[in-house]
């Protein structure tokens, strides 16, 4: 497997620990609807967020977040549509970026809320 896919999954997982210390429930994980791909999506009390991971060993070409582009987000906003109907859901939903960078030495761990309102 690539580094990068590895690091990818690495940081997924961390997110994934992360996101449960924080109260979160994980519902589903790399949920895919046509080309789109929703790395995690979780519940806390009755919002529903759709969570990109971005991970990254350091932030000498951006901030790992600065990596989502406008057609990631409307894939992903298509995406969550389908999960809330598809399922008859009544919650809120939300789109936030865990963002990760992870050397060596440290791991840092960014949960941004809401985080399509900032582009």
């Amino acid at each position: 497997m690539a580094t990068h896919n590895e690091l990818g999954e690495k940081g997924e997982q961390l997110a994934v620990e992360f996101l449960q210390k924080e109260g979160y429930t994980i519902l589903e994980r790399n949920w895919r609807f046509k080309k789109a791909e929703v790395d995690i999506i979780v519940q806390k009390e009755e919002v529903l967020a759709a969570v990109e991971v971005k991970t990254r060993t350091s932030n000498y070409f951006g901030n790992p977040q600065d990596f989502i582009n406008q057609k990631k987000i409307q894939l992903l906003v298509e995406a969550m549509n389908e999960y809330v109907i598809s399922r008859d859901l009544d919650v809120e939903v939300r789109f936030d970026i865990v963002a990760i960078i992870q050397n060596k030495n440290t791991t840092q761990i960014e949960h941004l809320e809401d985080a399509f309102l900032h582009f």
